[in-house]
């Protein structure tokens, strides 16, 4: 029997690309089938019905119709926007890391729901509270373990003994965290405190939530974000564009903070 010629599919818009005279190369990632990319005919056009229901940060019920070299968006139904989201400078900002995060670890014809359910938290989250960064730390943590990328926080990763609480060092090269004992010859290798190893343990039993309302100082907050954007950026394998324009963001304003307890 021959697959079917038309689909549905509920979907995230992560970023579009003009194309031809009025149509647009809509990237996005949806809960059952993984990274998409298809062609909206005519979406640029006023009078098309895909107006402004393909905009990225939104999730949309797609209806596609398989094409020859790349499907077709035939229809797209809005569920929901993040407009208060978007409105937001810093809110968007966040939003745009975050799909170019998606982008570049999902992966076509490989869907991932929880990659997809981890991207709608985070948003949802986001914006309800544009100013906090927690749950970008969060989704790059998070982000790690849904793509089987979970770094090692309990034991050393060199010679396996339980790591005691104290300051440690850290490599994604090597999948974590290393006691002070084992010395690998690793370009990557940084030290790790024992507040910020804290936190990360903190995010690998919570959930986004509670991680949310964490607060820290600026020292352990510039810590943690340094720790998770580099090891994503390992990863991923090249800079992330988007977390340039973040960083002159937080230039300007960076929130102070108070942890406790950690």
């Amino acid at each position: 029997m021959a697959p079917p010629r038309t689909y549905r599919c509920e979907s995230i818009i992560l970023s579009y690309t003009p194309l031809d005279e009025a149509d647009l190369l809509v990237t996005m990632y949806t809960r059952d089938r993984g990274k998409v990319r298809a062609i909206g005919k005519g979406a640029r056009r006023a009078t098309s019905k895909l107006m402004g229901h393909l905009e990225p940060l939104t999730v949309v019920q797609m209806s596609m119709a398989n094409g020859r070299s790349m499907d077709i968006i035939s229809q797209a139904e809005v569920l929901q926007s993040f407009s208060k989201l978007k409105g937001d400078l810093d809110g968007i900002s966040k939003g745009l890391y975050l799909s170019e995060l998606v982008d570049g670890f999902g992966a076509e014809d490989s869907p991932n729901p929880n990659l997809y359910q981890l991207m709608i938290d985070t948003l949802t989250v986001l914006q309800a509270d544009t100013e906090s960064d927690m749950p970008l730390r969060f989704f790059e943590f998070h982000l790690l373990q849904v793509s089987g990328l979970m770094p090692e926080l309990y034991h050393c990763v060199e010679c396996r003994i339980e790591l005691e609480p104290d300051a440690h060092r850290f490599s994604p090269n090597v999948g974590g965290t290393l006691c002070l004992e084992c010395n690998p010859e690793d370009a990557h290798l940084r030290p790790l405190s024992l507040r910020a190893l804290k936190v990360l343990r903190l995010l690998d039993r919570s959930g986004i939530a509670a991680a949310s309302k964490l607060t820290m100082d600026v020292s352990l907050a510039s810590e943690l974000k340094s720790l998770l954007s580099t090891t994503v950026s390992y990863w991923l394998g090249k800079e992330i564009r988007s977390n340039s324009f973040l960083e002159r963001l937080h230039n300007d304003y960076l929130p102070g903070y108070t942890i406790r307890n950690l």
